[in-house]
């Protein structure tokens, strides 16, 4: 179901404004409080800076988002891998000896890039791709991003300067102040606490309240200063001055502007790694809210409206962002259901922006930290850590805290490489340890459906010794290939005809048709085949199999490895090959039966017989035609004077099942015959074909005057079904072996 088809309007109205509120209550104080901590990474009294910023990405995520992406139900703010990136980034170039009005330049220039690589990757369609990243990789990515953030807000939290290193801070505690610790452990309280007693404001907000409560009664006990500039302690005053924000917003344009490529090169790496990551967490917010919804997302629309805003957030000053989980499930769950209440998010943050700017300054820096904390504890994978107990997911606990390492030690592109690359390597050792072999099957085990071949002639080998038939699956690539070859070549020597099925086979490489073509010249110098069969129109990888293989030069018709489209074909084709080598000839090909040579009425009279001449209406199918089709009303037996039939059962969008092949002196129609008025199955003639026509009325007849044409034909009948369900049995246990 689409997004688009749900408009505003009056019915849900009021849900979307709530929700739209709710959500801004839930994504405002985080937004805060990532850009509080991305602008307190440079040192110096920038927390103001760093709030307005959080606020700016806020609205202007929140209002484009919406209108030019999918119109879900996503809420877009500031997010936690944003704050990852950019702060662990502003830390590394502040210890570079950078300015500090130089690294807000790169950060803006990398937010603005990251909107732009969005927009290519909403274009490019790579957003149905990014949803294949494998749940290790995200894991321990969004573990890593957990860990980062926690580790980047301790100094905060213990009221640190932010320009000292974390372990500097941790081995001082002359450096920490208990106020600070006092009001961090509260907020941490609140925020777990809260949403066991109340659950319809948000525990952020509470938390945030509560942070602010507490230091303000610490200011009432003399334990605090008052001040709101320069109070390390406070976020402050968010405006410079008395210069009009929008003034701010020019100059900090006029600077991007004069951006040279230069400039540009030296952030295109972090900036692909922001656009990445971000696409990643709105993606999984995408998911969650599609399940919860019911909702279809379009994610290459998401990530085109997700890139548009995360543009024009840093063209106004904002930090960048990705649809937040959080705000986006308060949306649902407050009554939002179209895309309206997103937009208001936006709206929302802009009203507390423009009326309540003055109480932000009050906004302790610590409460910011420890509701960061929060969030970075609930990103951490906990669950994870169970996959180290179970020898069956060892291996994906590596890959996720491979990921984890990485991104805390070295960075989150390093790690998102190291866990797609692990990932792909788990998942070749798993296809190489499943059987690429699904059933080996001896030729006297299976037989081609001709009803009436001569099989047991001298010669034909009636013990099915020279044949076998392997029916192969999964993915025949590199990784499978020696396993292929070693199942095989052990048949070479005694074998005559090696038959492969590839009906369950899922995708096949260069390497795998090179150890195939080993096999058909090792089969070839013993004047052996190979035989292929079942070849699927398409792989879902999208490869056509047969094409591919005749490209390649595997298969042909005038090599010693034959295709066909379906194993009867094939069996059918090495009978008639053991039938020549051994002079036998095609019998039910040439063969003529006129109803009194028939085997089936040897022990009728010639009153009989002469009766059933005089009735049986001869008639001529030529090739390819129908003689009955399944569903097709009608009860007649026909009796093959001469030709070949096929018997398939139709089988819904996968063609049909080849039953039997009847050739002169059989017998066709019994079920229709017997059942009275439906054929099961289509009977086909696979060359000019004569047929005679017995309808039930006539035999009803005759049977009444000739009891002994009756009971031959009724014979008949029961021996032949019993023949083709004897046959199916046995194929039936092969094939399920």
């Amino acid at each position: 179901m689409s997004n688009e088809g749900i408009l505003p309007n009056r019915n849900t109205l009021p849900g979307d404004v709530w929700g739209g509120v709710a959500a801004m209550l839930v994504a405002l104080p985080s937004a805060i409080a990532f850009g509080v901590a991305i602008f307190s990474a440079l040192g110096g009294a920038l927390a103001a800076d760093g709030a307005l910023a959080g606020i700016l990405g806020a609205i202007v995520l929140g209002i484009a988002a919406p209108l030019f992406g999918g119109r879900s139900l996503i809420v877009t703010a500031p997010s936690a891998p944003a704050a990852a990136v950019l702060t662990a980034l502003a830390v590394t170039l502040t210890q570079q000896g950078n300015a500090t009005s130089t690294i807000l330049i790169q950060l803006a220039l990398i937010g603005l890039l990251a909107g732009i690589l969005q927009i290519g990757f909403g274009f490019s369609g790579i957003g149905r791709l990014i949803r294949y990243i494998p749940y290790p990789v995200v894991s321990g990515y969004l573990s890593g991003v957990g860990i980062i953030i926690i580790s980047g807000q301790i100094p905060r939290f213990l009221g640190v300067p932010s320009s000292a290193h974390l372990l500097d801070v941790l081995l001082t505690p002359a450096l920490w102040h208990w106020q600070s610790i006092v009001i961090g452990v509260l907020v941490i309280a609140v925020m777990y606490w809260a949403p066991r007693f109340i659950r319809i404001i948000p525990a952020s907000i509470l938390a945030l309240v509560a942070g602010v409560a507490g230091y303000v009664l610490l200011g009432l006990l003399g334990q605090a200063d008052w001040r709101t500039t320069d109070n390390p302690l406070l976020v402050g005053v968010i405006s410079s001055g008395n210069v009009p924000m929008s003034e701010i917003i020019h100059e900090h344009w006029m600077v991007l502007r004069g951006i040279g490529m230069q400039e540009i090169a030296q952030v295109l790496a972090p900036a692909l790694t922001l656009a990445a990551l971000l696409s990643i967490d709105t993606l999984k917010t995408g998911l969650v809210v599609e399940t919860l919804t019911n909702k279809h997302q379009d994610p290459d629309r998401e990530l085109i409206g997700q890139g548009v805003g995360n543009l024009l957030s840093a063209l106004v000053g904002g930090i960048s962002g990705s649809g937040t989980m959080g705000a986006s499930l308060v949306n649902i769950s407050s009554g939002g259901s179209t895309w309206l209440s997103t937009w208001l998010t936006g709206i929302a943050s802009l009203l507390v922006l423009l009326m309540l700017a003055p109480l932000i300054a009050w906004v302790p820096i610590p409460a910011l930290a420890g509701i960061l904390m929060v969030i970075g504890v609930r990103m951490i994978d906990r669950h994870s850590l169970a996959f180290f107990f179970t020898p069956a997911t060892r291996l994906d606990f590596v890959v996720i805290f491979s990921v984890i390492m990485v991104s805390v030690f070295v960075n989150l592109v390093a790690a998102a490489g190291v866990g797609v690359a692990l990932a792909i390597m788990l998942f070749i050792r798993e296809q190489t340890r499943s059987s690429v072999i699904r059933s080996r099957i001896e030729g006297s085990e299976i037989f081609s459906k001709r009803t009436a071949r001569v099989s047991a002639a001298e010669g034909i080998d009636p013990e099915g010794k020279g044949v076998v038939v392997f029916e192969l699956q999964g993915s025949l690539f590199f990784g499978t290939a020696s396993q292929l070859q070693a199942a095989l070549e052990p048949e070479i020597p005694h074998r005559k005809f090696v038959i492969l099925s590839m009906r369950r086979v899922q995708s096949l490489d260069v390497t795998a048709t090179h150890v195939l073509e080993k096999i058909k010249d090792q089969l070839d110098a013993n004047n052996a085949h190979l035989v292929f069969c079942d070849i699927p129109k398409g792989l879902p990888s999208g490869l056509k199999m047969k094409r591919f293989l005749k490209a390649t030069g595997l298969v042909g018709f005038t090599s010693k490895a034959i295709a066909f489209n379906q194993l009867d074909d094939a069996l059918e084709w090495v009978e008639s090959r053991q039938l020549a080598e051994a002079n036998v000839p095609p019998a039910m090909e040439n063969a003529t039966f006129e109803l009194r040579a028939m085997p089936m009425f040897a022990s009728c009279t010639e009153e009989a017989m002469a009766a059933l001449t005089a009735v049986a209406e001869l008639r001529l199918v030529k090739e390819g035609k129908r003689i009955y089709k399944a569903g097709g009303e009608g009860n007649a037996l026909f009796l093959i004077r001469k030709g070949l039939v096929k018997l398939k059962a139709p089988i819904r969008k996968k063609g049909s099942y080849h039953l039997a092949t009847c050739g002169a002196g059989e017998m066709i129609g019994e079920m229709g015959f017997l059942e009275g008025g439906v054929y099961l199955m289509d009977a086909t003639a696979a060359v000019e074909t004569e047929v005679y026509v017995l309808t039930k009325e006539q035999f009803d007849q005759l049977s009444a005057l000739y009891p002994d044409l009756a009971h031959a034909l009724l014979y008949h009948m029961a021996h032949a079904l019993a023949v083709r369900l004897h046959a199916s049995v046995i194929e039936i246990q092969a094939l399920r072996r």
